[in-house]
């Protein structure tokens, strides 16, 4: 191997080297991959570049998932290798959720060969049309001198707001020519830019005159680390904030203003909340992210909306807009506060406070509630998630990161884990399983040296298990929670709400949600792949784990039994289940 100086000689040099010295040019030092054939020279030429770290993980999806967490904490473009059409296929619902959460991935895959495209051979396919529905852009690099050219677009395009994976296919004939163009940083563009004085005036205007200000929020805000500018134009106007699409923390969970998130599955559920206000602020998401969304309005009579983004694209996309302005969350929110401050006459301020104050006492009635429930289930067994996470909680270390794709468990982990800054915690996005515990692998690679957490669940662990034996490969010392009900859980909560709304009686679930037989050993599947683990079934075992945890210098795993609803005794009696 060389270090960086002593590169091969220039006229020695393929295209492919000089990719990876343009990925290493843009401060890329991470590829997460899975191999293929029609790569084998691409991946061979590693051994010149050591400064670039292969990550091998055994299924793209694995790549893609953890290049996405790593993403989601650095917010630069990120490296992920695949193998040609059936790993592309692999990686599609990985991309899907890359590109419903915005994370800059530059994923890039392998080709047999331009030449070889007539002949309808051994995994042709159409690659970029493939990668088209779930990527910013997909392009195949059809000659030599276009390379590097065609990379550095693809990563402006991907680290450009609104982010997003792009899919660049790298034919193995294209890689084996010289190389002829230059090695040079890509321009990231700034996007730094605010709307202009009267349009925020006008905006501070309308939130001025409001008597029920709201405020809908995503993750454009933490992209842009505009959480300070928000809590302070949430506080200036005494305003409700609600998440709309987010999995970052866009505002302190502990804020009194601070609501949640509005309906994930129902848009029927979130119409009480969005129908509060008669001047709705949105900055940074999109109304609203439901499975099965509202078709009609979901905004009050008469209410004024005003948008804030740098994505044109959910600007006034499904619903009504008065005011619709293009700027940086941070700048603009920062411009508005300025704006609101010269209007703050003492009726208003007077009014603001009366109903911030009002809403901190509603929160703070609401969360002792729930940990008086909480005590309530202390001691039972099977457990719930508040148990473990009232132990786990008092253990962490200040600047710990929490990664929770255990959507059915979140309110108890947000609830003992409060989290209060950008880059603390990360919820899954974009409703593909599996992101688990590859995401909090990638989170842990950005952040060496800290605490990071991974809960999942069992339904969820099970689509991405192999990406164990990668942590124990990179000695990646996350520590991963399974959360072990027996059950694809949110599956049950949902089909209850789907009867309830049909006006269908309560009844069994159904079987294929059931996951209780035969059953999972998720402690033993760690071990067979070399990451330390225990089972907790009893809350007097959970203290012990979590001390074995944090003083296990790599990965390990804890296998959370909780309470469930499952039926064993009928898998495998009633006819077809």
């Amino acid at each position: 191997m060389h270090s960086i100086a002593q590169r091969i000689a220039p006229g020695q040099k393929t295209s492919r080297h000089f990719i990876l010295e343009q990925f290493l040019a843009d401060g890329m030092r991470h590829m997460f991959g899975q191999p293929g054939t029609v790569e084998q020279g691409f991946l061979d030429a590693l051994w010149e570049y050591p400064e670039l770290q292969y990550i091998l993980t055994l299924q793209e999806t694995v790549a893609v998932m953890m290049a996405d967490g790593y993403a989601r904490c650095t917010h630069k473009p990120t490296l992920v290798q695949i193998h040609s059409t059936p790993g592309l296929g692999n990686s599609i619902g990985a991309l899907y959720q890359a590109m419903r959460g915005h994370s800059p991935l530059v994923v890039i895959g392998g080709d047999a060969g331009i030449k070889y495209q007539a002949m309808d051979a051994q995994m042709a396919g159409d690659l970029v049309a493939m990668a088209k529905p779930v990527t910013k852009w997909s392009t195949m690099v059809m000659d030599p001198s276009s390379a590097l050219r065609v990379l550095r677009r693809a990563t402006k395009i991907a680290g450009t707001p609104p982010m997003g994976p792009v899919y660049v296919c790298l034919p193995m004939d294209i890689l084996d020519e010289a190389g002829v163009e230059n090695v040079y940083p890509t321009l990231l563009p700034s996007t730094r830019v605010v709307p202009e004085r009267g349009q925020i005036r006008e905006a501070a205007k309308m939130l001025a005159a409001a008597s029920r200000p709201m405020i809908f929020v995503g993750d454009g805000i933490a992209f842009s680390n505009a959480q300070e500018e928000l809590a302070r134009v949430a506080e200036m106007l005494g305003a409700e904030v609600w998440e709309a699409d987010a999995g970052e923390v866009n505002m302190s969970y502990r804020h009194p203003l601070y609501q949640g998130s509005t309906g994930h599955m129902f848009g029927y559920s979130s119409l009480p909340t969005t129908t509060k206000g008669d001047v709705n602020l949105v900055c940074g998401t999109y109304m609203l992210p439901e499975v099965f969304p509202e078709l009609g309005s979901i905004f009050a009579e008469g209410a004024k909306v005003i948008h804030i983004d740098l994505n044109l694209y959910e600007i006034g996309k499904n619903h009504r807009v008065d005011l619709g302005l293009l700027g940086d969350p941070k700048l603009s929110l920062a411009a508005l506060a300025e704006e609101l401050e010269s209007l703050q006459w003492p009726d208003l301020k007077q009014s603001a406070k009366a109903r911030s104050e009002k809403l901190a006492r509603q929160k703070e009635a609401k969360r002792n509630s729930e940990f008086e429930k909480d005590k309530q289930a202390r001691d039972a067994v099977p457990m719930h998630m508040a148990r473990f996470m009232e132990e786990l909680a008092p253990q962490l270390p200040d600047d710990a990161i929490i990664f929770d794709e255990a959507l059915t468990n979140s309110p108890a982990v947000s609830r003992y884990f409060a989290p209060k800054k950008g880059g603390q915690y990360f919820l899954t996005r974009g409703g593909s399983l599996g992101v688990g515990i590859p995401g909090v692998m990638g989170v842990q690679l950005a952040n060496p040296g800290k605490t990071v957490f991974g809960f999942t669940g069992d339904g969820g662990s099970m689509y991405t298990i192999q990406a164990l034996w990668t942590a124990a490969r990179h000695k990646i010392g996350a520590k991963f929670v399974v959360c072990n009900n027996h059950s694809y859980r949110l599956l049950q909560l949902n089909v209850s709400a789907y009867w309830k709304e049909r006006g269908i009686p309560q009844h069994q679930f159904p079987l294929s949600f059931d996951l209780s037989k035969p059953e999972l050993q998720f402690a033993g599947m760690a071990l067979a792949m070399g990451v330390p683990a225990t089972r907790v079934e009893k809350p007097e075992q959970i203290k012990p784990a979590i001390r074995e945890a944090l003083a296990t210098e790599g990965p390990y795993l804890i296998e959370l039994v909780l309470e469930g609803d499952m039926r064993p005794d009928l898998i495998g009696v009633r006819c077809g289940q």
